[in-house]
């Protein structure tokens, strides 16, 4: 066994591999860029070195300070995490070429499966199945049939050189291919100069199933049952579960056999994943085909390591140093569910925007990993909460910084319990608990997801976020009666922060106790609220429960008819509660000044109609215009790039440029006015 690793990666990944490390007793070795010098990683680990500027290209991309860092402190092997180097052939071999072993796959599988084209033809000839299509010259219409009878229908006729939805036509039948194959070439010749045309089996309601693999050097291969990725935003994954709810004890055994012929097939060892597309309108399980391989570990490992109790990491570090592994095929079960979210710094209520900026505030539902790592003798299940678990998986720390020059994750959510719909509710409860100020963030969204009725009858597929969410995300709705529970928690914060005020010394009036009968306005709804001993009523409805504040005000553990967990803030003469995937903004009145309250004076919000401001905190790569210049609706003005992402801002309105206030390559804050318009 290594005496010491290192990891070539950082944030939430690194201080997980560090864990496991320490617990097998092996010393661990940290790298670091600028940004990362205070990070949670670099102190976990026993050694750190220091490899370069921010960003990743002049530090964490670069082989040669990665194999420096080894010989300077004498770590014997290179765990690469995932992202960065963790799929790159050639980093292994200049490892192997200055003997520092790879905790991770060979690189000759690296390379077969990192060639997407190459990647299939190894897939079919393995006997995986891969999706059935035509790449080739279609001479004419009856050609075009058929191939598309020997796919089988529905078939996508598609324009060979297409792109953004243009020269695509959806076939059900002999007659669409009949009536659609000319106007498909017609649309690719027109639109792209080629009339080629591809034509592939469609898979109706796809949905994302991954098949996780294990292997030795000793030619010993085992799948670790599926994980369910379908819930995406962009090809991004944002919610992952095993098992999932759609796969069959059949289907999970004719994947997981195919998945391990192809890890056979090129030599493969270590973890790996295979991704595969398949058709939720097939109910009989068959249709499912092969995306791509990742040869490497993978950010939603955790459910997998929930249900079966086996710890990836480890897995990885001892098949490198050449063991053999212990389990089998027979070994491998499944115990309960496990749900992971991704907390990104991402504001959804502004168009899922990227947020960089420091943590004023970070406090997730667990703090850190739990010591033992182990749940009713289950490994890497985290910390107990009633019939099952919660564990988070951060690199990130109150007071430190959310850079712009990496991915925007924050943390990882993973619940475990004994059925999926307790391992969901375990979700709205931990998120309920994390607290993240300084930043936008995806808590409430992935709240919502969670208690969509959709989500929960499993019916998923990589559309979900597009065809549930098509306006934007404004909140989950909130029904009547938790709207009453609201109220009822509003008029709670103001009496209490009354009754502390009243106890302040040298008041003139000596203070008072505040009313009990109260006016709550939550958006446009009015409720009714009279604090009672043990409770309240709201609009003549009893609801019975205490709240206990706590952190000053910005917690609220709520117990009664539904126990609930709040956050609580004041907002100048309003309050705000956040809870349930939503945030609620009310004003709160004594019940006697209710007929004043439409005498209010509200702020009038500034008119910014004439200035173009920067969405997100982010780096102004290109000014698109110059003063003097007369723009036009839709006309690129500003590219600002932020999380490893280019945003173009674009002219809402005809007008003219009136000044220019930024400079390309200056970094802007959120906010920040780039230009005037007149």
């Amino acid at each position: 066994m290594f005496s010491k690793i290192l990891v070539a990666n950082r944030g939430e990944i690194a201080c997980r591999v560090f864990q496991t490390a320490k617990r097998m007793g092996i010393a661990t070795v940290a790298v670091y860029s600028d940004a990362d010098r205070n990070a949670p990683f670099v102190r976990m680990a026993d050694e750190a070195v220091h490899i370069g500027a921010s960003p990743a290209a002049e530090s964490y991309l670069i082989p040669e300070k990665i194999i420096a860092a080894c010989k300077e402190t004498g770590a014997e092997a290179v765990h690469p995490g995932y992202g960065f180097l963790s799929e790159r052939a050639s980093f292994v071999e200049a490892l192997e070429a200055e003997n520092i072993a790879f905790i991770g796959p060979p690189a000759g599988a690296i390379a077969a499966m990192g060639d997407k084209i190459e990647s299939k033809k190894l897939a079919k000839a393995a006997g995986v199945n891969v999706v059935p299509g035509f790449v080739g010259e279609i001479r004419d219409t009856d050609h075009a049939v058929e191939i598309s009878d020997d796919i089988g229908y529905p078939v996508m006729m598609k324009a060979s050189a297409g792109g953004g939805g243009k020269g695509m036509r959806l076939a059900w039948s002999e007659k669409d291919v009949r009536e659609g194959f000319e106007a498909t070439k017609r649309e690719g010749l027109n639109s792209f100069g080629d009339d080629r045309v591809f034509i592939g089996k469609f898979i109706e309601n796809p949905r994302h199933i991954e098949i996780q693999i294990l292997g030795d050097k000793h030619g010993n291969t085992l799948y670790l049952n599926e994980r369910e990725c379908s819930i995406q935003r962009r090809h991004q994954k944002v919610v992952e579960e095993a098992p999932s709810p759609f796969v069959t004890e059949k289907m999970r055994k004719a994947m997981g056999e195919q998945c391990v012929a192809l890890a056979q097939a090129v030599d493969y060892h270590s973890a790996g994943t295979v991704e595969l597309i398949v058709s939720g309108a097939d109910k009989t399980g068959e249709s499912f085909y092969f995306l791509e391989m990742n040869t490497r570990l993978q950010v939603e490992h955790p459910v997998t390591e929930a249900i079966t109790g086996v710890d990836l990491v480890e897995q990885m570090i001892r098949v490198a140093a050449g063991e053999k592994l212990e389990l089998t095929q027979d070994d491998i079960g499944i115990d309960g569910w496990s749900i992971e979210n991704r907390v990104y710094a991402e504001d959804p209520y502004r168009g899922f925007l990227p947020s960089t900026g420091r943590l004023i505030e970070y406090s997730p539902s667990v703090e850190g990993w739990s010591d033992d790592g182990e749940v009713a003798g289950k490994p890497r299940r985290g910390v107990a909460r009633g019939n099952g678990s919660v564990r988070v998986d951060d690199g990130v720390f109150e007071g430190g910084e959310v850079s712009m020059f990496y991915d925007p994750m924050i943390a990882k959510l993973i619940t475990w319990a004994p059925t999926r719909e307790e391992a969901a509710d375990l979700q709205i409860e931990a998120l309920d608990s994390f607290r993240i100020k300084g930043l936008g963030h995806n808590v409430d969204f992935l709240s919502a997801i969670m208690q969509h009725e959709r989500f929960r009858s499993g019916e998923l597929t990589t559309g979900f976020i597009a065809e549930e969410y098509p306006e934007g995300f404004e909140g989950a709705p909130a029904s009547e009666a938790h709207l009453r529970q609201l109220a009822a928690l509003f008029a709670g914060a103001e009496f209490d922060t009354q009754v502390r005020a009243g106890k302040i010394s040298g008041q003139l009036n000596g203070g008072g106790n505040p009313p009990s009968n109260w006016m709550v306005k939550i958006g446009s709804k009015s409720f009714d609220v009279m604090l009672e001993e043990g409770g309240a009523t709201v609009d003549g409805h009893r609801l019975n429960g205490t709240w206990d504040w706590r952190v000053g005000q910005t917690f609220a553990n709520v117990t009664g008819d539904n126990t609930i967990v709040v956050q609580v803030e004041r907002e100048g003469v309003r309050w705000r509660i956040t809870t349930r995937g939503a945030s609620h903004q009310a004003l709160v009145l004594p019940a006697r000044l209710t007929a004043h309250e439409g005498h209010m004076i509200e702020k009038e919000p500034p008119d910014l109609s004439k200035m173009l401001i920067c969405p997100m905190p982010g780096m102004l790569v290109k000014l698109h215009v110059a003063e003097g210049e007369t723009v036009q609706p839709g006309q690129p003005l500003a590219t600002v790039e932020a999380m490893k992402m280019e945003n173009i801002l674009r002219a809402e309105k005809e007008a003219v440029i009136a000044k220019i206030n930024a400079e390309e390559g200056e970094s802007l804050a959120v906010d920040a006015v780039i230009l005037e318009l007149e």
